[in-house]
């Protein structure tokens, strides 16, 4: 865990120069300045942490991470455990949205089980997870991701995850269970409040232990979502610009900002989740969601579907003519 801690502080910066000569060269471009608005930033974005003056999106990593938990016992899901492996299957065998849109973003879909789907412990009566499997967890995620990727996307497959999220959500950043709790999966009324209370009985059964972020992972959060963590922290690591998908990808990877307020500066949330405290989460964590579209389906879903507004940023950015080049005449700059 110590080694671990290390590494999350370990952090490399954005390579500013390459930042800057994007900037200088979208100055040039035949558009008034800002007049793209975030895509101008997108490209900035994924140049500085690339450390290229023309950013890359050849090699675009989409892994989808599945496991249990054991709070589903709870009974916190509509939803059997057996649904994530038989999902898993789906996945391979290309049946799942999430194999249509890494298809269109020209991604690589990898998807990995951990723990061969073993649950993890009910954390309303023990860790989630021994230190030995956490760590297993983050290193399986550290491991997936290709160090020569040019953008990932990570993503999860998960049974009972929401309940993990808000639960991992609270004992980061505060609140009780009704103030995290949402619909899931489909959850009725009844069974949201259910959720509330069972959030509610693993913070006051793990108490003061939360206040360290990776213990919090450990003893409230999955296998699926500490390998989540874990990609993210590969993906600083080796300079490779991340979009995090939903809530449970959100909150799997908070945390790396828990414990460094720049640990997700190299990400970006690719969308705004329905889920209900999706947003909660996001302004916490400083993310400004690039979609809108209603997603809560998880899978890398909504990381998938902004790979082509990334594309698009860079596209301009790329291809754009300037004004030198077209010979069209620039706004006086001392005009009022």
């Amino acid at each position: 865990m110590h080694a671990l801690r290390e590494s999350c502080l370990n952090l490399r910066g954005p390579a500013r120069a390459a930042g800057q000569q994007i900037a200088d060269r979208e100055a040039t471009l035949t558009k008034p300045a800002g007049s793209l608005g975030r895509l101008e930033e997108l490209t900035r974005w994924m140049g500085e942490w690339q450390n290229r003056v023309m950013p890359s999106l050849e090699r675009i990593q989409v892994i989808v991470f599945a496991g249990n938990h054991g709070v589903v016992a709870q009974g916190v899901s509509p939803w059997p455990s057996d649904v994530t492996a038989q999902m898993v299957a789906n996945f391979e065998h290309g049946g799942a949205a999430i194999n249509q849109l890494a298809r269109i973003g020209g991604a690589r879909l990898d998807v990995i089980c951990l723990e061969k789907l073993r649950s993890t412990r009910d954390f309303t009566q023990g860790a989630a997870m021994d230190e030995a499997g956490f760590l297993s967890a983050v290193n399986a995620g550290y491991v997936s991701v290709s160090p020569d990727t040019d953008l990932l996307c990570p993503g999860e497959m998960g049974i009972g995850n929401t309940t993990t999220a808000s639960t991992l959500s609270a004992a980061l950043f505060g609140g009780q269970g009704s103030d995290w709790a949402g619909r899931g999966t489909g959850l009725d009324d009844a069974g949201v409040t259910r959720k509330a209370h069972v959030i509610d009985l693993a913070l006051s059964f793990h108490g003061e232990s939360l206040r360290d972020p990776l213990e919090a992972s450990r003893r409230v959060g999955g296998f699926e979502l500490a390998a989540i963590m874990g990609a993210v922290l590969a993906a600083r690591h080796h300079g490779i610009p991340v979009l995090l998908d939903g809530f449970v990808c959100t909150a799997a990877a908070a945390p790396l900002f828990a414990l460094s307020l720049d640990g997700l500066d190299h990400t970006r949330l690719s969308h705004r989740s329905a889920e209900a405290a999706h947003m909660r989460l996001a302004g916490l964590l400083e993310l400004d969601p690039l979609l809108n579209m209603a997603l809560r389906l998880g899978e890398a879903s909504g990381g998938a579907l902004a790979i082509p507004l990334l594309k698009a940023a860079l596209a301009c950015h790329e291809g754009m003519a300037t004004f030198a080049d077209a010979a069209i005449s620039q706004a006086d700059s001392d005009a009022t």
